[in-house]
């Protein structure tokens, strides 16, 4: 938690030196206080001297007002920075994610990921403020009220001797007990969230199945368990108030005996005795202050550490240092004995794939599920890297290129269509901020799409929910393929983005976005023969290998994997 606190407070240590100033002149006036209030008991008040009393009484209303202001201030800042640093630390784990390969994501998982930026940045968020506001006065408190306590009476300071040591012991004993149940409440409050996300994600699924008694049940049982957790925590915590109070109380009552006994013989003025109560009292407050931090700081050290992991996480994927220059060619793709297998893997999902895509022409993907059609396309874009081989765009290793110069040229259209909250014209806009409601209207023709956007009420402005869930899956898909067509790329990939649609709606499409995009390269991955039977080159994969490379016709004659698909689909009209 030190490197995470030192790393993204230093650019505010001049709010934290004028808040950690203010603490401390706040602290030593506090101390002095009570020495001014013995002052007017002993030689005020004892003596009748009004003039001394109103004197050092207008004296300790000014210190009091002193230290209204510099609380004031001191609240002030301290809140500002730390708000400031959990801005920044949010925004560092968002940036870190963003460079993540699929693999790392994979890792982590996005329900642990959402926590980490949420509630784990939160705990060490409440850590600074309180350390900055409260704790940091605890020491000073303490250090400086022994002092004054040995000044106004030593023997009865003995008393200390005994009750420190036992409250340090005491708390010590709680932190040790409450430590690795605030590292399992992280990871349940990680459980929780993935458990709501599926269950939000998956709503449909669920009802069609009749399974909602069974989601709740499992949701139970996770919140069930974080509750049970959190309890634990909480009985043990539970205990540290009252026993605190009660080692406070024993004391107070052990210093007014023996403090008694000693103004009775002579040897302590009675303003000395007050004063005696003031400093214990603030010895003791400052040490529950402290309990906070021993409250509050375990379970932000297991958050910090759960940040940090993410922070220090290399990516697997990541930009060289010296990227190589493109060459003339556009869009041209190569894959060149390609291999992919995911961590701790056995047998590679990809193996030897070999093929070249060119500017002008459409080339297909087709498999059985589970061929790796989807895994090769999400290698282009450098989603994961490949194990060994090499691919290239425009004549460059995809690995000797930024990634954002890479993603610049390609067009992507997920088997999931993606669509995010906002309106049909934010959407679409994505891939290029600058294009005019012509242009938007242009890609929502080609994509099919123009008649049911022009029939909603607000045209472009229709408004799209997160998800687009608001919108129908066919629906989905035109959206994001127009969203495509848009960015206006060097390389068109479309991972399965035409399921969703009827075989009229897919043709038309087709045929549209033959006439849309003569000069890109167009990789299209179908589970449909009539989807990719007219591309110029069609790829068939069985395996993770390519078994097959050609048009429709010379795969009839020399594929039997893609007869095999071909039968199994269309009739003998459809295939003549």
């Amino acid at each position: 938690m030190l490197a995470l606190l030192t790393t993204y407070l230093r650019p505010y240590r001049k709010q934290m030196t004028l808040v950690l100033t203010l603490v401390m002149i706040q602290s030593i006036a506090n101390l002095y206080l009570p020495s001014l209030n013995a002052d007017i008991i002993n030689n005020g008040v004892a003596k009748g001297d009004t003039a001394y009393i109103m004197s050092t009484g207008g004296m300790m209303l000014g210190i009091t007002l002193l230290l209204g202001v510099a609380a004031i201030i001191g609240v002030y800042w301290g809140s500002k920075t730390s708000m400031a640093f959990g801005r920044d630390v949010r925004a560092a784990i968002f940036r870190k994610v963003q460079t993540f390969s699929q693999q790392e994501v994979n890792i982590f998982g996005a329900p642990s990921l959402i926590t980490r930026n949420t509630n784990d940045v939160q705990q060490v968020q409440m850590v600074v403020l309180f350390s900055l506001n409260m704790i940091a006065a605890a020491p000073i408190m303490a250090v400086g009220g022994i002092i004054m306590a040995l000044r106004e009476d030593v023997p009865l300071s003995g008393i200390l001797v005994v009750v420190i040591p036992v409250m340090a012991a005491f708390i010590g004993a709680i932190v040790v007990k409450a430590m690795p149940l605030f590292k399992a409440m992280q990871v349940k409050i990680d459980r929780v969230n993935q458990v709501m996300r599926e269950k939000l994600s998956g709503v449909r699924v669920i009802r069609a199945f009749v399974r909602t008694g069974y989601e709740r049940t499992r949701f139970d049982d996770a919140n069930a368990d974080l509750t049970k957790t959190g309890l634990s925590v909480n009985r043990i915590m539970a205990l540290m108030m009252p026993a605190l109070m009660l080692i406070m109380n024993l004391s107070m009552v052990a210093i007014m005996w023996f403090g008694g006994q000693r103004i009775a013989s002579g040897a302590m003025p009675i303003g000395n005795l007050t004063a005696f109560l003031t400093y214990i009292i603030q010895i003791l407050f400052s040490v529950m202050m402290a309990t906070i931090m021993f409250v509050m700081v375990p379970r932000a050290a297991v958050s910090a550490e759960r940040i940090q992991a993410v922070l220090r996480t290399e990516p697997t994927v990541s930009d060289p240092e010296t990227p190589a220059a493109a060459c003339v060619e556009k869009g041209f793709i190569e894959f060149d004995r390609v291999e992919f297998r995911y961590p701790g893997a056995e047998q590679p999902v990809l193996c030897d794939i070999s093929f070249s895509a060119e500017p002008g022409e459409i080339t297909a993907i087709i498999g059985s599920t589970g061929s790796g059609k989807s895994t090769l396309i999400n290698l282009i874009p450098r989603l994961y890297d490949a194990t060994s081989g090499t691919i290239r765009v425009d004549g460059v290793d995809i690995r000797d290129m930024n990634r954002e110069d890479l993603w610049r040229k390609i067009g992507f259209v997920p088997q999931k269509a993606f669509l995010f909250s906002g309106t049909v014209a934010s959407n679409l806009r994505y891939g290029d901020q600058e294009a005019t409601d012509e242009m938007l209207w242009h890609s929502l023709e080609v994509a099919q799409g123009k008649k049911f956007v022009s029939e909603m009420p607000d045209g472009l402005e229709a408004p799209i929910s997160q998800g687009g869930t608001n919108v129908s899956g066919g629906q989905r898909q035109r959206l994001a393929i127009a969203r495509a067509l848009v960015k206006e790329p060097e390389v068109y990939v479309f991972d399965d983005s035409f399921s969703a649609l009827d075989f009229k709606t897919d043709s038309r499409l087709r045929a549209a976005l033959k006439r849309e995009i003569t000069h890109a390269t167009t990789i299209i991955v179908a589970q449909r023969v009539s989807t990719i039977m007219h591309a110029d080159r069609i790829i068939v994969l069985d395996g993770g290998r390519v078994v097959g490379i050609g048009t429709h016709g010379e795969l009839m004659d020399t594929c039997p994997t893609y007869r095999e698909i071909v039968y199994s689909q269309l009739t003998q009209e459809e295939i003549a």
